[in-house]
């Protein structure tokens, strides 16, 4: 449906989230067609993974509502409703054309529309030298803010992650992963052992190679017998 209006090349498509995100930071495009729904990664993990400087005009293709559409053009973001339309498309691409025109739209925003709408993970996206992996949930012992940086720990070893903790929180199931204190978040699943600690706090004694620990505060510590009926 694009090959017959004014886009001077395209890169090629993607199967599933993290296929595009490669694709976006080896081919640096200026528009991306984007779906919400996606393996791996939604198109809202794409955007807020997409890189700060000089990202992309999203085009999102979404079967949302007419409220959630209204907000994407709100931010000046452009949208197409599934099925896609011959007349909307054309609408879309002539707006596309303004846009890349006159810069795409801020980052920040993109990334707030994205935050806006959290959906359940299944898998974290970790950052790595070469690229981008996905860490299924059921590997990650704890994640743990380190000046600043989100990262994910598994039994074998630690990346970085490019999520906010609090995001995290709202997104991750529960009661399997319990916020443990203000910087880090836990896999009860990945718990070896449980030491009381003094006024009511816990120690958690990790299933990876180091046998990390983390304390549980006080305030998190009834939550944390409640779940294991401690």
């Amino acid at each position: 449906m694009l090959a017959p209006h004014p886009f001077d090349l395209v890169e090629g498509d993607a199967d599933d989230g993290l296929a595009a995100l490669e694709a976006i930071r080896q081919h640096r495009p200026q528009v991306v067609f984007l779906d919400v729904q996606m393996p791996g990664l939604s198109g809202f993990d794409v955007v807020q993974a997409l890189p700060a400087d000089n990202p992309p005009l999203i085009v999102f293709v979404t079967a949302f509502d007419e409220y959630a559409l209204a907000a994407f053009e709100a931010n000046a973001v452009a949208y197409l409703l599934k099925p896609v339309a011959e007349g909307r498309l054309k609408a879309v691409v002539s707006r596309v054309e303004q846009l890349v025109g006159s810069g795409a739209p801020n980052p920040e925003a993109l990334r707030a529309i994205a935050s806006a709408k959290p959906q359940p993970l299944h898998h974290v996206l970790a950052i790595q030298r070469d690229g981008y992996a996905l860490i299924p949930l059921n590997e990650v012992c704890y994640f743990q803010v380190e000046d600043g940086v989100t990262h994910v720990k598994t039994v074998t070893g630690s990346h970085r992650t490019h999520y906010a903790i609090g995001d995290l929180e709202a997104r991750l199931p529960s009661p399997a992963f319990i916020r443990a204190h203000r910087s880090t978040i836990v896999n009860l699943d990945k718990v070896a052992t449980i030491s009381p600690l003094f006024k009511g706090a816990l120690m958690l004694k990790m299933k990876d190679a180091q046998g990390s620990e983390v304390q549980v505060s006080e305030r998190q510590a009834r939550h944390v017998r409640e779940i294991l009926q401690l």
